[in-house]
């Protein structure tokens, strides 16, 4: 992972200087894998440090951005509330480069005494952790309790020593010579990539720095660590110094690497030069803003999706169970298309009962429905009358022709509340804040989908659609949800205002507000892009969109929320695009 040994130590410095004697203010955990502390001091004022345990974005750094929080606190903010609250930041400690960082906290017990805590904040991936320490050594509690039946060779659990993780073999670059590094590489057992061999010798370093210590010792040119020659290990020798002076000073830049689109995909504490024109590197202010920026769009993604698993899992399961019903229906319902074939049996049968006799299997008979008279062989029950034996044919065949006729209403009846779940995990899927799932839970109450408890709760207000406003001075809102949809749509629109929804895919409503003035064309692509944006189809190429008048748009009688026909509709093929690469 980017964020190695000696990035940390650049941020370990950054937070000395930020939150250094400066006290614990509030303690929250948006979710069960990061904290948030607000440190405040007379001179800095307040500033967030965010503390992320989390397996794909683990960090530490102050942060501007401010995170949703639960309703009702889990345990482990409480007790950090009770313990922390008050206490003052004495220091910051690194173990050599490990991706380990100790804020150790100056507080009082509930006795008034002065004690010690630490907070160890462990960037290892997937076992990453937060874990509470008191003066003793001893864990209070973690963010991620590990027992036996997790590991048999760490324990994090409270009332158990803190011990450190295992350490791996590999050589400091702080206290091991640059020479003794290049040593180590050639002695390795395999002929292997530079990069690699970097990778498993030396402490700290991320595959970006290793990959950039490789790219600069071969110019650019691929080499193995058992072919280099004497000029490859001067510039290698050279540039392993160079890193390591950075390391020792933390004379570092922050560099955040993004693709063509301007997606950021990797950084690093100095200058990268492997990707040649193919990547954007920009420098960013500072450390913590470099990982702000970086992680901020995946954690808020990540964030709502942990929040809104429980609404997914409903909804896809739902969507599977109608899926096989419309399956199991629509094969019932091919069975009912040779229910003519069953009333010409019936009909021939009557006419033919003076051949018949009970406990006949069978009966051959001319059939008068074929120009040719062709003979047709009929199954018979042999336990009833040849009366009886016409009769049931009659029967079935009305039974299959009553059956297609409901089949026929059942299926489009499963169609459109399968289309109508689609619309309302699209909604969970852009969903931004904990407001907008209270709302599509509200919403799915009302439909039956789920029960909520009978105890009275408080009503929150009802959230404005998304506003965005066109280069020539139109107002361009976006529903957030089906019920925001209707009240879009329905009510809050006029008559003459553009309403855009892409073409048989679910989204949102997006309505161009006219105030009775006629939308230019660069305004009407925009509200196309935000409407395809804001639908399932937002990360394809090309989105059908369409777009009429509010006056052509209706709801039909019983449809469900969000849903409408529409008609004298025009279509725009356009790229889905958000507010912030418009127009």
């Amino acid at each position: 992972m980017a964020l190695d040994g000696v990035f940390l130590r650049h941020i370990k410095n950054e937070l000395i200087k930020d939150l250094a004697e400066s006290r614990v203010d509030k303690v929250y955990q948006p979710s069960g894998d990061e904290l948030i502390v607000v440190m405040r001091s007379r001179d800095s004022g307040s500033k967030k440090l965010l503390l992320s345990a989390r397996a794909n974005s683990p960090r530490i750094n102050i942060t501007c951005f401010t995170p949703e929080n639960p309703q009702t606190p889990p345990m482990l903010c409480m007790l950090l509330r009770k313990r922390l609250s008050g206490a003052r930041l004495r220091g910051i400690r690194q173990p050599q480069l490990e991706r380990i960082l100790f804020l150790d906290f100056e507080g009082k017990n509930e006795l008034g005494d002065t004690v010690m805590m630490t907070l160890a904040v462990e960037i290892m991936g997937q076992y990453s952790n937060v874990i509470f320490v008191d003066g003793d050594g001893v864990i209070i509690d973690a963010l991620k309790r590990v027992d036996p039946t997790m590991s048999s060779k760490r324990l994090v659990l409270p009332g158990v020593k803190y011990e450190l993780p295992p350490q791996q073999n590999k050589l400091n670059m702080l206290e091991s010579t640059a020479e003794e590094i290049t040593a180590a590489i050639k002695t390795l057992p395999t002929n292997t990539e530079l990069s690699k061999a970097l990778l498993s010798t030396v402490q700290g370093v991320s595959p970006i720095i290793c990959r950039e210590l490789a790219h600069l010792t071969g110019r650019g040119n691929d080499i193995f660590s058992k072919e280099m020659t004497g000029e490859d290990e001067r510039r290698l020798l050279y540039f392993l110094e160079r890193t390591a002076e950075t390391a020792a000073d933390m004379s570092g830049e922050p560099v955040l690497v993004k693709d063509s689109a301007g997606k950021p995909t990797d950084f690093a504490f100095l200058d990268i030069a492997q990707y040649g024109k193919g990547m954007v590197i920009e420098h960013c202010p500072s450390f913590c803003t470099l990982l702000d920026e970086f992680y901020s769009r995946r954690d808020s993604i990540e964030r709502m999706r942990a929040r809104s698993q429980d609404l997914s899992k409903l909804l896809t399961n739902a969507c599977d169970r109608l899926s096989r019903k419309i399956a199991a229906q629509q094969s019932e319902l091919a069975a009912c298309a040779d229910r003519e074939k069953l009333r010409i049996c019936g009909d021939i049968l009557e006419a033919n009962l003076y051949r018949i006799n009970k406990g006949d299997e069978y009966c051959e008979a001319e059939n008068f429905y074929d120009e040719n008279l062709s003979t047709i062989r009929i199954k018979l029950n042999p336990a009833l009358s040849p009366t009886q034996n016409a009769q049931k044919y009659y029967k079935d065949y009305r039974k299959a022709k009553t059956a297609e006729q409901m089949l026929t209403v059942q299926i489009a009846k499963a169609y459109e509340e399968l289309e109508y779940l689609e619309t309302v995990l699209d909604s969970i899927g852009r969903a931004e804040s904990e407001r907008e799932l209270n709302e599509i839970r509200a919403e799915l109450s009302e439909q039956g989908y789920i029960r909520t408890s009978r105890k009275k709760q408080k009503k929150e207000a009802a959230l404005r659609p998304l506003e965005y406003k066109s280069n020539s001075g139109f107002t361009i809102l976006v529903g957030r949800n089906n019920r925001q949809n209707d009240k879009l749509t329905l009510k809050q629109a006029d008559k003459n205002d553009l309403w855009f929804h892409t073409k048989e895919i679910p989204g949102s409503h997006t309505v161009i507000i006219t105030n009775g003035l006629t939308p230019d064309d660069e305004t009407i692509l925009f509200a196309a892009r935000l409407a395809a944006y804001h639908s399932k189809a937002r990360s394809a190429g090309k989105v059908p969109v369409d777009y009429t008048k509010i006056r052509y748009v209706s709801k039909p009688q019983g449809a469900k929320p969000g849903m409408v026909i529409y008609v004298n509709q025009k279509t725009l093929y356009v790229e889905p695009t958000d507010a912030t690469t418009s127009q």
